[in-house]
């Protein structure tokens, strides 16, 4: 059966599948995430285990090492490095692209159960581990800064109150806040004192714990009346730590200011940070897997003046650090080289052909044949980034190729005398080998890209799919669309 044939008989039909196969392919490109690269999950997982007071040799010999023997033994794995340091080690676990990493997760929990028993007895808490993507950078940088507060209170704020909104934007995965670290009291002990006095700091360890405590009080009971009693032991300031009473020897009293230099302060001393010069605390967003990196940058474009009025007069909020600049003009260049390289083509096939009726039908098919590869890649769930365009662009010369052979043979035909449908028909049915050919080479040539593995290979596996369904688009719209068209526009050119 000619299935050219079938669709130069109803014209309609044709012209509707063409308009149903562009306004999908349209609907897709409005739905596709914008991201300057392909999206490449790296299957990494970090494990981390912390000791305090534990100088890095310990760490690596007591900590890291029974973890890297447990952990190599998990099938897939490329690379395992640690990095041991004052208190904590971390253990990264890179494993194959292939590697599926929920499951390469549950054997990471099960060796980390196995190594247990091999790890120091005064761990305080299990290792831990998190999947974490190497290669994910942050869209966006805020950066919080205040003339007057502390940069403890600024990490408060952030950390309780702005950390959590941007979380519930569309397309947020991750809010990182880093810079400083939340309020504390710490307490310096004077060694030399405690001795003197014949203190423990188990002693003033149990002291510091107890008035950290908030437990129920009890009541008092008198006949059928009961009196709760409420009251909060937790001290929060450097104030009301000093008059803590650590014991009583020969008649006098020994408190926690005799003995220690007690200040307000912060968690982690070793955690600073900075925006222009100015002390700051900085929020990190990163980006969901696959959403749009545009939308989501103006998402939290728009609610800034929303975070801004729920902050203390004092401190401001601002974008220290945006990707979306450079992603987005990077984008639109491509789009506007792609724009021009069909403008190119349909000029040439204008120049040679010189008939504006004929220029046509491959005008016609060229956008036909590229926007209905949007569809193909929604669903296959790429993204609008640099190479997937450029594949496009390459394609704008490959599609308008089958068009043209089509279109010539069938104009060589009415040239002799032939009526346009019998020569649209006969045409397409002469040549209908040749472009098939002619497509299947070109979808050829990539295939090796499509068989590569590692990082190039998932890199480039868009750019290659992409080029090739564009061609094979264009293969079946050169049987089908252009036939049609030339039945209806070419007719014998008039003689002078």
């Amino acid at each position: 059966m000619n299935w050219s044939a079938l669709f130069i008989a109803r014209p309609v039909a044709t012209i509707l599948l063409a308009v149903g196969m562009v306004l999908a392919g349209a609907v897709a490109y409005t739905r596709l995430p914008v991201s300057p690269l392909p999206q490449v999950e790296f299957p990494v997982i970090s494990v981390t285990a912390n000791l305090p007071g534990a100088n890095p040799e310990t760490m690596a010999a007591t900590v890291a090492t029974p973890l890297e023997r447990a952990l190599g033994s998990i099938a897939g794995i490329n690379e395992i490095t640690s990095r041991s340091s004052l208190g904590s080690t971390r253990v990264t676990l890179q494993f194959d692209l292939s590697r599926d990493i929920d499951k390469a997760a549950i054997e990471v929990q099960a060796a980390i159960n196995a190594a247990r028993s091999q790890l120091p007895s005064s761990l305080p808490d299990n290792p831990t581990y998190r999947k974490v993507n190497p290669a994910d950078s942050p869209i966006m940088v805020l950066a919080l800064t205040s003339p007057t507060a502390l940069q403890s209170q600024m990490f408060d704020v952030a950390s309780t109150v702005l950390a959590q909104k941007l979380a519930q934007v569309k397309g947020v995965g991750q809010v990182s806040v880093g810079g400083s670290s939340l309020p504390a009291v710490r307490v310096e002990i004077d060694p030399a004192a405690l001795n003197q006095r014949g203190i423990g700091l188990d002693q003033v360890r149990a002291t510091l714990a107890a008035t950290n405590s908030n437990r129920p009080k009890g009541l008092l009971e008198e006949g059928d009346r009961q009196w709760w009693i409420y009251s909060n032991d937790q001290a929060r300031k450097a104030s009301e730590y000093l008059p803590l009473i650590l014991s009583h020897q020969n008649g006098s009293t020994v408190r926690l200011r005799d003995v220690a230099r007690v200040s307000d302060s912060v968690q982690d001393l070793k955690n600073s940070g900075s925006a222009d010069g100015v002390p700051a605390v900085l929020l990190m967003v990163y980006r969901e897997p696959n959403a749009n990196i545009i939308e989501t940058a103006d998402a939290i474009e728009a609610l800034l003046p929303v975070l801004r009025d729920m902050l203390p007069p004092a401190m401001d909020l601002r974008v220290s650090l945006e990707r979306t600049s450079t992603v987005r003009a990077s984008i639109r260049e491509v789009q506007k080289t792609l724009l021009i390289s069909v403008v190119l083509v349909v000029l040439v096939v204008l120049a040679f052909l010189r008939s504006w009726r004929a220029t046509m039908i491959p005008a016609a098919t060229v956008p036909v044949s590229l926007v209905t590869t949007f569809a193909f890649m929604y669903l296959a769930g790429f993204s609008i980034n640099n190479l997937s365009l450029m594949a496009l662009i390459i394609a704008a010369g490959f599609v308008v190729d089958d068009a043209i052979v089509v279109l010539e043979n069938t104009a060589r035909h009415v040239e002799q005398g032939m009526p346009a449908p019998a020569a649209a028909l006969l045409g397409a049915r002469e040549v209908g080998a040749t472009v098939v050919s002619m497509s299947l080479s070109l979808v050829a040539v990539f295939i090796p890209l499509l068989l590569m593995g590692d990082l190039v290979g998932r890199l480039f596996r868009e750019f290659a799919l992409t080029l090739s369904v564009a061609v094979l688009i264009s293969m079946v719209v050169s049987l089908t669309l252009t036939p049609m068209m030339c039945a209806r526009l070419l007719g014998p050119r008039p003689t002078a």
